[in-house]
């Protein structure tokens, strides 16, 4: 069978026959789609290097506590200094153990977490923002470790 053409060899009484009007390409979407996403996601990012902005610019009371009857445990937090952290870290410190830091430039992502020694015991550790919700956790036994993580 041959292709129609101008002229002649088309289906029916031997003429060409032009595509239906509703076979033709309309305008391409997938530029107008694809900018709609790269000005979401852009958005999307401003709104999030705002929203940081806003956090680590603001001043918060961050209060730690051990306790329990476990001995010579070891300690680890972090603090936030200028938006970054620092871990700092006291060994063979007796329980009850509390810290209070007033800090600007509080990122989340915080760490508090407490040893055991060979001796065991229990420990349980407990972080708060400001007057928040308490981060708390527990363990017991030699060198168990109870991390409070999510502040």
């Amino acid at each position: 069978m041959s292709t129609p053409h101008p002229g002649g060899g088309g289906p029916g009484h031997g003429q060409w026959v032009p595509p239906p009007a509703h076979a033709r390409k309309g305008r391409r979407k997938w530029p107008w789609v694809l900018l709609a996403v790269v000005l979401l996601l852009a958005g999307g990012c401003a709104a999030l290097v705002i929203g940081l902005d806003e956090e680590t610019g603001k001043t918060v009371r961050v209060r730690y506590e051990v306790t329990g009857s476990a001995k010579d445990v070891a300690v680890a937090y972090t603090t936030w200094n200028d938006g970054g952290l620092v871990t700092k870290k006291e060994s063979h410190r007796d329980l009850p153990w509390r810290k209070e830091l007033v800090t600007k430039g509080f990122v989340k992502g915080g760490l508090l977490a407490v040893t055991t020694g060979k001796g065991g015991g229990t420990v349980a550790c407990s972080v708060t923002v400001n007057d928040g919700r308490p981060r708390t956790a527990s363990a017991s036994g030699p060198d168990a470790t109870a991390t409070c993580t999510g502040f």
